[in-house]
């Protein structure tokens, strides 16, 4: 009896040390093992996006080409109705936006299967004939934004050779430059940028971005408070630009008015890619939809109060003459380094914002291409190595989507480089759409408002109210590009 005693315990000591010595081993070997890459919920890698890089795409995505034509915006509508009207859609854009961010998720707002992509939220609430619909709408317009951002950077590229020229030559020198060649160079960068996997790894570039949006808009606020403090007065009138004086007729204010009221829509115009930058914010807790309504009020506020600088300063600083893009329009002269300075942030900026803008477009057709044909060379992905320190991946269909893509908006902005009316045409086609329509007829689907209620009579009088703003402005946009064709000639490099 003593003897089993005394040598159970021997047993359970050595049973101990053996499991010690063998749980040693195990983790060794795990340890040993390579560990596998970590996957989210729905078995994609695992998604690293916090409050700040979502702000950071939301900036980088809306400051910019739209910002420098608020100038000219404000001017069209006057004191009065400018400051006014941007607030307004400021509003209406959180409004519909935080709408949107509840769409990220069905059903449950953490665990609930995710809609990756705008078009899969508008097919999973409202069907795939909307699905349809929201798809020709959303891409059609990035296709829109990615022209128009182009002509943006070419315009900037071609201030700092004018800004040079007019320097050294005098401001009475034309200091002709066509936007031709630099549209191209823009399009050769976007080329080597386009091979940028997905919107996640373009994380650091909008960042770098933002930044740019930030340094290039206080320049410009600085030296339209410089302009104020030369003139020693406030420029501008209530009802903006009208009147023999300023050469407007009736009529053209009306246009013209329209056409600010495209530009301002799309200065806020971020909706079209929002549930695109909420993919890529790492799983819950807290949920993406929280995340997201936090980044949207953030950018939203940041926004709004760079427009209003930019806006009224550069109204208050020209009045009725104000540029259709501040930085370009030569409202300043001096100091030329600086105004160089600016436009090359800009240019970088609008790297960053062509790649935001075009990612979702990209993800598009290789989803589909791989769908199509899973597992063909023609969309394996393969590693490159240069050197050692630089490894990428490629794939063929990357390869050349991804730069046919950039060449045909390239050849388009060549044919189309007026900077403020295509800028207020995308707007105001995308704005309803895109920033209204679908963000509230998911909500309501999704939620089940109950029609009739006066929840449902607000969202579709909001809705209705849109509409009617998106068709006018989109009318004054389309009168403003057919002025301009008419003194157009794309085809020369030297006018």
């Amino acid at each position: 009896m003593s003897h089993t005693v005394s040598v159970a315990p021997l047993h359970g000591r050595a049973a101990e040390l053996e499991l010690g010595t063998a749980g040693n081993h195990v983790e060794s070997r795990a340890e040993a093992e390579p560990s596998k890459p970590l996957v989210d919920d729905d078995g994609r890698p695992l998604r690293t996006g916090t409050l700040w890089t979502a702000s950071a795409h939301i900036i980088t995505a809306v400051i910019g080409s739209g910002v420098l034509s608020l100038a000219w915006g404000v001017a069209q509508l006057g004191w009065a109705a400018g400051p006014a009207v941007m607030a307004l859609f400021a509003g209406v854009i959180y409004y519909t936006s935080t709408l949107l961010a509840e769409c990220y998720r069905c059903g449950d707002p953490v665990f609930g299967p995710r809609n990756r992509t705008y078009m899969d939220a508008v097919r999973a609430t409202l069907g795939e004939s909307k699905e349809r619909l929201c798809g020709a709408i959303q891409l059609s317009n990035l296709f829109g934004i990615g022209i128009a951002v182009s002509i943006a950077a070419s315009v900037s590229m071609q201030a700092i050779r004018r800004a040079g020229c007019f320097h050294y030559k005098g401001h009475e020198d034309p200091c002709h430059a066509s936007t031709s060649p630099y549209i191209a160079i823009f399009g050769v960068m976007q080329v080597v940028f386009s091979q940028i996997p997905d919107l996640d790894k373009v994380w650091w570039l909008s960042i770098v971005a933002a930044i740019m949006s930030f340094s290039y808009s206080t320049i410009g606020v600085s030296l339209g408070v410089a302009e104020i403090l030369a003139n020693r007065e406030l420029r501008g009138s209530l009802t903006g630009v009208i009147g023999a004086g300023a050469g407007v007729t009736l009529m053209q204010k009306v246009w013209r008015s329209l056409q600010a009221f495209g530009n301002i829509a799309f200065a806020y115009g971020f909706s079209i890619i929002l549930l695109e930058i909420q993919d890529t914010i790492k799983s819950p807790p807290p949920s993406e939809a929280e995340v997201m309504k936090k980044a949207t009020a953030v950018s939203v506020a940041v926004t709004t109060v760079i427009y209003l600088l930019c806006g009224c300063v550069g109204y208050a600083a020209f009045g009725s003459t104000a540029p259709d893009n501040m930085l370009t329009g030569f409202g300043f002269y001096e100091p030329f380094w600086l105004l160089d300075v600016a436009n090359a942030f800009v240019v970088v900026h609008l790297v960053g914002t062509y790649q935001v803008m075009t990612q979702p477009v990209f993800a598009y057709v290789e989803r589909r291409a791989s769908a199509a044909w899973p597992g063909s060379a023609l969309v394996r992905e393969r590693d490159v190595r240069v050197g050692r320190a630089v490894a990428f991946s490629v794939s063929p269909i990357r390869l050349a989507w991804r730069t046919s893509y950039v060449c045909v908006t390239t050849a388009v902005a060549m044919l189309l480089p007026f900077f403020g009316s295509v800028v207020g045409f995308i707007g105001a086609v995308s704005f309803w759409p895109l920033t209204v329509y679908f963000p509230v007829e998911m909500y309501i689907a999704q939620r089940g408002v109950p029609q009739g209620t006066t929840r449902w009579l607000l969202l579709h009088a909001l809705s209705a109210g849109c509409l009617v703003v998106s068709v006018a402005a989109a009318a004054g946009s389309v009168a403003g590009v057919v002025d301009e064709l008419r003194a157009h000639n794309p085809f020369c490099w030297s006018c």
